[in-house]
């Protein structure tokens, strides 16, 4: 059997979200902070999750494992985005096994069922990342940086939201996997109820053979007791005399009353 659409297109989309996702969580790049006022003017700091960089753009320097002075790792977007980053990676390497074990690799037919949960595994996973990337871009202008600052969105919020709808999309074709499991439910229910139907109406019949049986029985003694009558034959001949007494007659001269 040929694997059905939405699976080909839940078991490709899950895996690139996944990787769009763990690049967008480990990649120092989720705000730029350019203008610095006591720095080069050439410098980029790229803020992330979990580190801040400085790069230098006419060297391509990078200098990471930059001290936190402003508290920005202690805004609440930034302690969200460290726990549903996390989160959402781990649901989703769940769904993925998930899905692995209902779409058809290694069987003849999938299973539509562990197909269908998977992809709702990985539509809560694509939530949970959308979830994190979207307050933390609501929030990119409020978070702390030094004044006159100019402060953009970087790669790795595109990266997330790029992960997230795919992941979302990916679920959302996985769960058309349940349409196919409840015909697969009507089916069997439907052919069980015709098994039920077929052998009740055997048993019926049976039970009608099993009563007639015993009034056919019965009936031939009751025959063979009372027999049909045979008609009676005589041997004598009752038309004899009548006809003796005819010819006597004819023979006879003498006139009768009639002839009178």
């Amino acid at each position: 059997m040929r694997t059905p659409t939405p699976m080909i297109v839940g078991i490709v989309l899950g895996p690139c979200g996944l990787v769009l996702n763990l690049t967008s969580t480990l990649a120092p790049s989720w705000r730029d902070v350019t203008g610095f006022l006591d720095m080069s003017i050439d410098l980029i700091q790229h803020q992330g999750i979990w580190d801040i960089c400085n790069e230098r753009m006419s060297t391509h320097t990078n200098e990471c494992n930059v001290k936190d002075t402003l508290g920005y790792f202690n805004q609440l977007p930034v302690q969200v985005a460290r726990g549903l980053m996390p989160s959402s990676l781990a649901v989703t390497v769940v769904g993925l096994i998930v899905t692995s074990l209902g779409v058809r690799c290694w069987q003849e037919m999938p299973h539509h069922l562990l197909a269908g949960l998977g992809g709702l595994v990985l539509f809560v996973s694509g939530l949970l990342s959308l979830i994190a990337v979207s307050w933390y871009n609501y929030e990119l202008y409020d978070l702390p940086s030094p004044p006159s600052t100019t402060m953009r969105v970087a790669y790795c919020l595109v990266l997330g939201y790029l992960g997230s709808c795919l992941e979302i999309i990916g679920g959302i074709s996985l769960t058309f996997s349940f349409g196919q499991c409840c015909k697969e439910l009507r089916l069997k229910e439907s052919t069980r109820i015709s098994k039920y139907s077929k052998n009740s109406s055997q048993q019926s019949l049976s039970n009608v053979g099993a009563i007639s049986a015993p009034i056919s029985s019965t009936a031939v003694p009751r025959q063979s007791r009372n027999p049909m009558p045979r008609s009676y034959s005589n041997s004598l001949d009752v038309l004899e005399g009548e006809r003796t007494w005819s010819r006597s007659r004819s023979e006879s001269k003498l006139p009768c009353d009639t002839d009178v």
